[in-house]
């Protein structure tokens, strides 16, 4: 009698995704509403240079142009290793997403006040790489203090428990 195979992400244990880059300002300077997946057309330098982390999300966003979504200002540093076919560092990349998600998002951007980020790039536990975007509202300066005064008395906690 043979065994039956397993299939693959069968487990117990969902798969983790493992995160490249992170956009460490956003939840300190933003109001997280909502967060999505979605995937990004990517050159071959580009995959190789965001493997390795050198990619910066700071100061990038989610525009809409026509039907589809693009990731602008963000940086994909060029891959040390690559030929003269490098791609340009600043360049927008189109955002993969479903219809009903565009629609969705443009929505919510036309209201005042809402904007699209980009949270974190990620290998999939496919090994795809993916943009965890965010639906935002900027905070009130009275907001940030607020949440400083939170960390900083988690930090407390955390120093007096030692």
């Amino acid at each position: 009698m043979t065994k039956a195979k397993k299939k693959p992400g069968g487990g117990s244990k969902p798969a983790k995704r493992q995160d490249l880059v992170k956009n460490r300002k956003a939840r300190f300077e933003y109001e997280i509403l909502d967060t999505y997946e979605a995937g990004l057309v990517l050159r071959g330098t580009e995959v190789k240079s965001i493997r390795a982390a050198n990619a910066s999300l700071t100061e990038s966003f989610v525009r809409f142009d026509g039907e589809e979504a693009y990731w602008v200002g963000g940086n994909v540093d060029e891959y040390p290793w690559g030929h003269s076919t490098q791609h340009d560092p600043k360049r927008k990349r189109k955002l993969l997403l479903r219809k009903t998600q565009l629609q969705k998002l443009r929505e919510l951007v036309r209201q005042k006040g809402f904007t699209i980020i980009p949270l974190a790039l990620y290998l999939s536990p496919r090994g795809h790489i993916k943009i965890e975007i965010a639906v935002v509202r900027g905070k009130k300066t009275r907001d940030k203090r607020e949440t400083e005064k939170k960390r900083e008395a988690d930090r407390e906690l955390r120093r007096d428990s030692w």
